[in-house]
């Protein structure tokens, strides 16, 4: 009988990656015909920086054009001359089962946003519209994750708005504290990957939000510094291919090791305002 010393040891089983399915979605955009940095309401707009605003168009219409690539439908809001931010319809509103509940913004640069995203909706069909009491700026404080809403505070969205939204959308929202002035939204301190997963930034948020985040998601991905600087979690996914900024080289491996298929997307010239994929997207959720 051979010893037991020369059976080779055997390897615990790899888990395999799921299998990921996308699922069309449908996104409002705003192109950056009038983008620019003319005021800095947080730490990534500098005045003095020059803005190529035909580069920003450029690199926003290959965002757009990689969505419908991807199967899912842009529907496209006009910009308004003077509102140089409009470009980043994730913060205009948050659509859930085709009811909207319109963004009120924090700093006066922005407020006319909220009005005019409002009336692209109305113009549009939709007749379950709220018009906030609090303030709160759209999908860039509220991220949907299965039927929980993460909503964000810290910087800009008032916490009363938390309550307002469970009563509007009769869905339970759980608050999150972000800390760090560079990380503004929730959307630039984590991404929702599926209804069950997500990746982010641990040292953006308050340690009890960090505490609430790993009771929620124990096995989700975390950003490295490096990752969170070039703003890599301000990302969409569609169930199977997430798109973030292509210098996001530490997540897109860790997505790839849980199945998805991350695309890289240059929006340099938008980031000088602190936006990136998910700030120029948001998204329409039907009833």
């Amino acid at each position: 009988m051979p010893s037991t010393d020369d059976i080779p040891a055997r390897r615990p089983a790899v888990p395999a990656a799921p299998r990921r399915t996308a699922r069309p979605r449908r996104f409002l955009m705003c192109p950056p015909q009038h983008f620019d940095v003319r005021y800095s309401i947080n730490p990534w707009m500098d005045p003095a920086k020059p803005v190529d605003t035909r580069l920003a168009e450029a690199q926003w219409s290959g965002l757009k054009r990689l969505y419908e690539e991807l199967g899912h439908t842009v529907e496209v809001i006009a910009p308004v001359p003077g509102l140089p931010d409009m470009v980043f319809a994730a913060n205009g509103a948050t659509v859930v089962d085709g009811r909207v509940l319109g963004a009120r913004f924090r700093h006066v640069e922005r407020t006319a946003e909220g009005p005019a995203y409002l009336s692209w909706f109305t113009g549009h069909g939709y007749t379950d519209v709220h018009r906030p009491e609090h303030i709160n700026e759209g999908e860039g404080d509220y991220l949907l994750a299965g039927r929980t809403l993460l909503a964000g505070t810290g910087f800009r969205t008032d916490p009363r708005s938390h309550a307002e939204a469970q009563e509007f959308f009769g869905l339970p929202v759980v608050g999150l504290t972000l800390v760090d002035p560079e990380f503004y939204h929730l959307d630039t301190a984590l991404a929702v990957l599926s209804d069950d997963e997500v990746m982010y930034y641990p040292e953006a948020f308050s340690p009890g939000s960090r505490a609430v985040l790993r009771e929620l998601y124990p096995d989700a991905i975390l950003a490295t510094a490096e990752d969170a600087a070039v703003f890599g979690l301000n990302a969409l996914s569609d169930g199977r291919h997430v798109l973030l900024p292509d210098a996001a080289v530490h997540l897109g491996k860790r997505l790839r090791e849980r199945g998805f298929e991350p695309i890289g997307v240059d929006l340099t010239e938008l980031l000088k305002a602190g936006g990136s994929v998910k700030c120029c997207t948001l998204e329409l959720r039907p009833r």
